[in-house]
């Protein structure tokens, strides 16, 4: 999970135009779930989708096979 000024700052020397843009094409792609807080001032949320945490699972397997078979290839 991230907030959005969380991410801001990790990201460095980049504009919160280019943030929001590439934040809406994840979210277009089912690659974040953005979760807005009704508050003042207002809060928002991104988190991975089920997507992507199973993307990330497959991924993890493969590396786990590639790094224990690499004396095979």
């Amino acid at each position: 999970m991230l907030i959005y000024g969380e991410l801001k700052r990790s990201l460095g020397i980049i504009t919160y135009k280019m943030v929001s843009a590439q934040l809406k094409e994840l979210d277009a792609y089912n690659l974040i779930v953005r979760k807005e807080y009704p508050q003042v001032p207002p809060r928002v949320k991104y988190f991975l989708s089920q997507r992507v945490l199973i993307i990330m699972l497959v991924l993890r397997c493969l590396y786990e096979w590639c790094y224990n078979h690499i004396d095979d290839l």
